[in-house]
C-alpha cells in the first residue's frame, strides 16, 4: 500500500512497559535499545525493574532514571543515543514472572495517564503500549476494559477507530480497520449505522492523511453478510447501511468504495491500489492480517489527539515465567516505527 514518510530524526517516543509480570518490560527494552539511533524511546514503568531486566537482557544497556514531577518541573531531558531514559513508576509490590498482582495495578494504569499527559503536552511525539492484563487493573478496583477505550477517555475522544498494520517489511503492506470491535457477533448488525459508520470512514480517511501522509487515501468497504449480501438475499446491511454510507463518504470526496464480498476482497490485485481496508467486524478482518504477519504487526488507535500504537500480542505469562530471552520484540519494533513514521507525517501536515 503507498504512503511512506521518513521519520526525523530520533523523536521522542513513550513506552508504557505494560503488565510488569509480562513479556512487556523485557520487549519494551530490547526494542528501545535496538532503535536507540533512529528513536528517543522514554521507558515508563518501575526503574528498579526495568534495571534489573536491562542487566539480563544486556549488561551493556545504559538507562538513565528521571522522576515525573521533576519532568513536568524542568522538562523532558535528552539523552545520548547509548542510554534509554526512564520514567520511574514505581510499583507497590515486588514483581514475580508471570504472576499477577492486583497491588500493582494503579502503577499500571498511572504509565498510561503519564504517557498521556506527555503527549497531550507535546512532551512525546507518540505513545506505543506494551500489553497490560485487563485483571490486574480491575482488581484493582478501578474499572477498565482496555487501552483504546482508556486513551479515548482520558483524550475526551467521542469515537476511535481501531486499525492493524502489517510490518514495514512485508512485501505487500496491509491496514486493516474495524468498524466494530470487540462485540459478539449477534450485536454487530445493530452497531453498524450508516452515521456511525460515516464516521469511521471519515476518522479513518482523515488520519490516513494526516497521520500517514496519504494525500488521497483509498479505502476498500467490505460487505457485512457472506458475498455482501448477494443483492439481498444474504441480508439487507449492505443496501439498507453500506451502501448509503459509502455514498455520502463519496459526496463529501473521500474515495471509499464498496461493499465487497470479505472472502475475496484480500487479494493482491484488490489490495495493490488500497491503502485500507474497512471491516465490519474484529474476526472478519483481522484474522487475514494476522495470518500474513502475526508478531510483526501494529495495533494503531485512529481518531484520537495523539498518536498510539501498540503491539499485536498480549502479555504472554507463560513466556515470562520461562525467564529472559524467550519473547520475540518484533511487534515492538514495529509499533515503534510505526510510531515514528506517523508522527514525521503529523508533523509535516501541520507544518506543510
Amino acid at each position: 500500500m503507498p504512503g511512506h514518510v521518513s521519520p526525523p530524526r530520533r523523536p521522542a517516543i513513550a513506552i508504557t512497559i505494560g503488565e510488569p509480570a509480562g513479556i512487556g518490560p523485557e520487549i519494551s527494552l530490547r526494542a528501545a535499545w535496538q532503535l536507540r539511533g533512529e528513536i528517543n524511546s522514554v521507558l515508563i514503568g518501575d526503574a528498579a525493574l526495568l534495571a534489573q531486566t536491562a542487566e539480563a537482557i544486556d549488561p551493556a544497556m545504559r538507562l538513565a532514571a528521571v522522576s515525573w514531577e521533576a519532568v513536568c518541573f524542568a522538562g523532558m531531558p535528552r539523552f545520548p543515543a547509548d542510554r534509554l531514559a526512564v520514567i520511574d513508576c514505581p510499583l507497590s509490590e515486588p514483581v514475580v514472572p508471570s504472576k499477577l498482582d492486583a497491588r500493582n495495578g494503579r502503577a499500571v494504569l498511572q504509565t498510561l495517564d503519564i504517557a498521556i499527559e506527555g503527549a497531550q503536552s507535546r512532551l512525546f511525539e507518540a505513545v506505543v503500549t506494551a500489553p497490560l492484563q485487563k485483571s490486574t487493573i480491575n482488581d484493582a478496583g478501578v474499572a477498565f476494559t482496555g487501552h483504546t477505550e482508556y486513551f479515548a477517555q482520558k483524550t475526551a475522544t467521542p469515537q476511535v477507530v481501531m486499525m492493524l498494520a502489517s510490518g514495514s517489511n512485508d512485501p505487500q503492506p496491509l491496514r486493516v480497520a474495524l468498524a466494530t470491535t470487540h462485540l459478539p457477533l449477534k450485536d454487530v448488525p445493530a452497531a453498524i449505522t450508516v452515521d456511525s459508520l460515516l464516521r469511521t470512514i471519515g476518522i479513518v480517511h482523515a488520519d490516513l492523511q494526516n497521520k500517514f501522509g496519504i494525500t488521497s487515501p483509498r479505502i476498500l468497504v467490505t460487505g457485512l453478510n457472506p458475498h455482501a449480501g448477494e443483492g439481498g438475499y444474504l441480508g439487507r446491511e449492505e443496501i439498507d447501511v453500506i451502501e448509503p454510507a459509502l455514498k455520502v463518504a463519496q459526496e463529501r470526496g473521500i474515495d471509499a468504495r464498496g461493499p465487497y464480498p470479505a472472502d475475496t476482497l484480500f487479494q493482491p490485485k484488490y489490495l495493490q491500489d488500497a491503502d485500507c481496508v474497512l471491516a465490519m467486524y474484529h474476526d472478519q478482518g483481522l484474522p487475514v492480517l494476522k495470518h500474513a504477519s502475526f508478531g510483526r504487526g501494529v495495533n494503531i488507535t485512529l481518531g484520537l489527539p495523539i498518536i498510539r500504537t501498540s503491539v499485536d500480542h498480549g502479555t504472554a505469562l507463560d513466556l515470562a515465567a520461562q525467564g529472559i530471552g524467550h519473547a520475540d520484540c518484533g511487534s515492538m519494533i514495529e509499533a515503534l516505527r510505526a510510531a515514528a513514521h506517523m508522527a514525521a507525517a503529523a508533523a509535516s501536515s501541520r507544518n506543510p
